[in-house]
């Protein structure tokens, strides 16, 4: 009997893949199989937790008194649409004539989590092996088969993946169900996307809180140069000045030279990428991340998600080749001469699960032929940051004038470059665009030649008014930098994992918080809500915290490791639902109103004279006492096939009458235009009619 390795991929586009370059080719329903091996996959997560009605019928409501929510054992479904596939993976499981397995899934700690769940929801007992790969070309691949690695050396990593899903379901349905309780609306809370929002929030109130203050500056020009001075908040004594220094004479008091030295930028990691092509072409995270991906499955582009901006050193003649290949695929570097130096992007101590995103040796054959736009603006800035590393340093001298006139002193400074270096390919590379960048091009001002103690005669001076400038919204370039720096000063330098997130999650944390309606995009500003300011206001620090997210990460790590103890974690984070369940009971009653929808007034009540606003199925009378309403679907309009507009509603509070176009009639099958009039008739309800011409 012929024996069979079970190879499960995440994707059926990951599967066909690999089944090519293993021999596996003739097709069958859900799987692929040839030469020794059967390849199927997944459809991203099979497994999922169960809901937390699943668990207890009382949890279907959502109620206080029912809170927390700790699932002890965990419950798992496979959702209905993805139950096909699972019976495939599980059928093949169970086949006799397999005799082992080979987990596929993506190399971190997601794949991990996808592959175990459906492995334990199978029943399967069988050995496996785990694929470690971070490229999709056919010589990787055949490598990764050539070097498997037994699977259980990655127990520790799901361990980490497991205590991620259960915290975030234990906080994400405990503080939710809590808060929404309290403020009777839909709040979704989360560890990651809560401190998200409390930085937009923040950043929000410096801007609405930041009070203008005009400034002014005075310039000379002395032989040439611009110098100015420092800043005056009084006009007058900034005027003062400058009538003082017209046609006086000035004195060059010193002039410094300083050569500096700016060493190439370090290669892409899913974040830095993210947030360039979000400042160059205005991608979101989302967008960036699926472009990488569809590139990665094309083999053009290594494995995206990752958190190194290293190589590891037995790369470097993957490296070599292929930055040797890029000369003539890529138009802005075409004429250029430099000689690679590689060493400063070859560091395996720097590479955690995998190493920086860079173009594969298939794009160096292949090129940009048949790339969508998006796509094709994305690998030119890899093949562009690529270049850029292995490029020599940009090397200029830093001149600074000082300059004395009338009792004062002014500085001129100018730069003169000396080498461009990897500047240079870059600087190609951006004017080779059209972005929608607004970046403006880097001035690059020489000084003229000035030495000490050098006069001017005679001097121009003039002022310039300026005012401070509050700090900018957040856009995804900046929010992702800030998301990855957050909570970095609280803690110790050696950690390897901190922030808000992980690379590979970021980009979804920021469409979900967009979705929920907390967020909004203003072109490429993220600005947060009314709600969104309220549930930032109203959430405990412990929530909104980029610190204790930040920690969270790093436990997480150190479990991936085998570092820290899950059962340890998962005690903490349970903990923590309770205090917060328990902290948390009650609000008061004007608190309770913070996440009310703002009633739009549409006229004034004809029986009582006080507003009348819209609802979801009616126009009511804000006076609880008055009975005054017009409800929507009422027969009148609903039987001439006319909606109850709120524009008809306002018309006929105000004039008890109004025109309205497209009546149909039921008499003669047609539409026609009449006058409405409002029939009240002081009772409960009121009536319609239309208006007839004597």
């Amino acid at each position: 009997m012929t024996q069979y390795k079970l190879v499960i991929a995440e994707k059926p586009s990951v599967a066909r893949s690999i089944a090519g370059v293993i021999g596996a080719m003739e097709k069958h329903d859900g799987y692929l199989e040839g030469n020794g091996y059967l390849v199927s996959w997944c459809i991203g997560h099979l497994v999922s937790f169960a809901d937390a009605g699943r668990y207890d019928e009382r949890f279907k409501k959502w109620r206080y008194e029912d809170l927390p929510i700790l699932p002890e054992p965990w419950q798992y479904i496979i959702p209905d649409d993805k139950k096909q596939q699972f019976d495939v993976l599980r059928s093949l499981m169970q086949r006799p004539d397999v005799t082992g397995l080979v987990c596929a899934t993506d190399a971190g700690r997601e794949g991990e989590l996808i592959f175990r769940f459906v492995y334990q929801m199978a029943g399967c007992e069988k050995p496996f092996e785990r694929l470690w790969i971070s490229s999709m070309e056919d010589s990787a691949i055949k490598d990764g088969f050539a070097h498997l690695k037994p699977g259980r050396d990655y127990d520790p990593l799901y361990q980490s993946a497991l205590c991620r899903a259960k915290a975030d379901w234990l906080i994400g349905i405990n503080a939710t169900r809590l808060f929404s309780v309290l403020y009777h609306k839909t709040l979704t809370v989360g560890r990651v996307q809560t401190p998200t929002l409390k930085m937009l929030v923040d950043r929000d109130a410096k801007i609405t809180d930041f009070k203008k203050e005009k400034y002014h500056i005075v310039h000379i020009a002395a032989g040439g140069a611009d110098a100015v001075s420092s800043r005056f908040s009084d006009a007058a004594e900034a005027n003062t000045v400058k009538t003082a220094c017209a046609g006086a004479q000035a004195v060059c008091a010193s002039v410094t030279r300083e050569k500096k030295t700016e060493q190439p930028p370090k290669l892409y990691d899913l974040t830095t990428l993210q947030r360039e092509a979000n400042r160059l072409f205005g991608f979101t995270a989302k967008q960036t991340l699926d472009y990488a991906q569809t590139l990665y499955e094309k083999k053009l582009l290594t494995y995206p998600r990752t958190d190194s901006q290293y190589l590891t050193d037995d790369m470097l003649p993957t490296v070599e080749s292929l930055v040797s290949g890029l000369w003539d695929k890529v138009p802005f570097a075409k004429g250029l001469n430099i000689s690679p130096q590689f060493d400063r992007i070859l560091n395996s101590k720097k590479v955690s699960d995998h190493h920086a995103i860079i173009p594969t040796a298939e794009f160096a054959k292949q090129g940009f032929d048949a790339l969508a736009e998006s796509e094709r603006k994305l690998l030119s800035l890899i093949c562009c940051k690529l270049l850029c590393a292995v490029a020599g340093p940009h090397i200029y001298e830093a001149v600074t004038a000082t300059f004395t006139c009338a009792g004062k002193e002014f500085t001129a400074k100018g730069k003169t470059v000396l080498s461009p270096g990897w500047k240079e390919i870059d600087r190609r590379f951006r004017s080779s665009l059209k972005t929608d960048s607004d970046e403006e091009a880097e001035a690059v001002r020489e000084l003229p030649e000035l030495c000490e103690g050098q006069t001017f005669a005679d001097v121009a001076a003039s002022v310039t008014e300026h005012f401070t400038t509050p700090p900018k919204p957040y856009t995804e370039d900046t929010l992702l930098s800030a998301m990855e720096r957050a909570g970095a000063e609280d803690m110790p330098e050696d950690a390897e994992r901190k922030g808000l997130g992980t690379p590979a999650t970021r980009a979804a944390i920021l469409e979900k918080l967009v979705q929920m309606g907390f967020v909004q995009r203003k072109g490429k500003q993220l600005i947060p809500t009314k709600d969104g300011i309220n549930l930032a206001v109203v959430l405990p620090d412990a929530l909104t915290s980029p610190q204790l997210t930040a920690e969270w990460e790093s436990r997480l790590t150190e479990i991936a490791k085998g570092q820290a103890d899950p059962d340890e974690f998962m005690d903490g984070i349970e903990a923590q639902a309770r205090e917060l369940v328990k902290t948390y009971s009650c609000i008061s009653e004007e608190k309770q109103k913070l996440f009310q929808a703002e009633r739009v007034v549409i006229g004034t009540c004809p029986r009582c004279g006080e507003a009348v606003y819209e609802g979801k199925k009616n126009y009511y009378c804000g006076n609880r006492a008055c009975q005054f309403v017009m409800w929507k679907n009422d027969r009148f309009f609903e039987e001439r096939k006319k909606a109850f507009t709120p524009k008809i509603a306002a018309a006929l509070l105000k004039n008890g009458k109004v025109k309205v176009k497209g009546l149909y009639s039921v008499k003669t099958g047609k539409t026609y235009d009449g006058t409405v009039l409002l029939a009240d008739t002081g009772g409960k309800y009121v009536n319609y009619r239309i208006e007839r011409k004597s």
